[in-house]
């Protein structure tokens, strides 16, 4: 019974990415037939993992000329934390991090918001809430693993409704594409159930409202912290951050675990922590991770190390410069920043509502 559900499950992965990998050429033809939603919470500093999986490919987007609306997402952290005390300090990283490696709202189609500043953004989730059931909210692998992730004994509603508040982050734009990994395809497909049934319930066959956005699947693979045995995360303290010092990649890159064996393979499976360091000095360098491996050879644990974090440092080092300069007057570029994003955001957000009114008859004349 196993068996048929991992085979069942892998099929619609491989189906997903399939269609992924074509709508990524399409995006290349066509940027302006699409428009992105993709952001993240507010919970520190970005990490060289959310650079290699989620970063890097916002630049490709940009670069592309699609619009994309990058959501730093404050509501949700009242999801699974008590305290929301320190949220100011890393929105402004945060936003020094999206500005740092790249992202240019002022010279592209790009925009930065928070969500608790769009209203109309989060009107939508009371009808959005009418369209799901708590089973499914419930059965959500991504709700179910965010709670024991954050290891909650009393669990709000706010964390159960959290896939339908993320549905209002992506429609409120009418967003189309989603850049997402594998886990988080769950999210996305409510989301698209969430666009249908409105559609089905409130719009005429020929006039929907919200498109059903489309996955956009990472190819990064999966990068593991320093501790090597989990995904690099914030919340793990396990992760090497992008405004972390030279010194500091380097204290950490040296405290990562390996394994007693000197010789140098990449063998993601048998030796993980290994692994994971040839990997991330391959991302860096753009060379294989065989070649690596190879080239470290019988050079070790030591070498390895060393290579990664001379790699890892030199391409890091224009962000960190960038970061710097911007930081050395923050206050200004987070206003300004958030101003014009802010300003994007509502004005999309609320056209959305007013077309949501419109199908609910709920606009009275008015």
């Amino acid at each position: 019974m196993n068996d048929i559900a991992d085979g069942e499950l892998a099929a619609t992965f491989e189906e997903s990415f399939r269609r992924s990998e074509a709508l990524r050429a399409r995006l290349a033809t066509h940027p302006s037939r699409y428009r992105v939603l993709t952001g993240d919470r507010p919970t520190g500093g970005l990490h060289i993992g959310h650079y290699f999986g989620s970063l890097k490919t916002r630049l490709e987007l940009q670069a592309l000329g699609v619009e994309t609306y990058v959501v730093i997402a404050d509501y949700q952290v009242l999801t699974d934390r008590d305290s929301v005390e320190r949220v100011p300090d890393h929105v402004r990283e945060l936003v020094l991090d999206y500005l740092a490696v790249g992202l240019d709202p002022e010279h592209s189609s790009t925009s930065i918001f928070c969500h608790s500043h769009v209203p109309a953004l989060n009107q939508l989730l009371v009808p959005f809430l009418t369209l799901v059931g708590m089973g499914e909210l419930e059965r959500n692998p991504t709700v179910k693993e965010e709670i024991a992730a954050a290891g909650l004994t009393h669990v709000s509603a706010a964390m159960y409704a959290y896939p339908v508040h993320q549905a209002a982050d992506i429609l409120f734009c009418k967003g189309n594409v989603v850049p997402v990994g594998k886990d988080q395809l769950p999210h996305l497909e409510l989301t698209r159930k969430i666009a249908r049934r409105f559609n089905q319930r409130f719009c005429d066959a020929n006039s929907p409202v919200f498109p059903e956005p489309a996955a956009l699947l990472s190819s990064a693979p999966k990068i593991l912290g320093v501790d090597g045995g989990q995904k690099m995360s914030k919340s793990r303290n396990n992760a090497i951050e992008l405004r972390a010092t030279a010194d500091e990649t380097a204290g950490l890159i040296k405290r990562a675990k390996t394994d007693a064996e000197r010789h140098i393979a990449y063998d993601p499976a048998g030796r993980p922590e290994v692994a994971n360091l040839v990997l991330l000095t391959a991302l860096c360098t753009g060379e294989p991770p065989d070649t690596v491996a190879t080239q470290i050879g019988d050079g070790g644990s030591a070498l390895l190390k060393k290579t990664l974090t001379e790699a890892l440092n030199e391409l890091l080092a224009p962000i960190r410069a960038r970061r710097a300069e911007l930081a050395g007057d923050a206050k200004e570029v987070l206003r300004r920043t958030l101003e014009a994003g802010t300003a994007s955001a509502n004005t999309a957000a609320d056209a959305t509502l007013a077309q949501v009114r419109d199908a609910m008859q709920m606009n009275y004349g008015l």
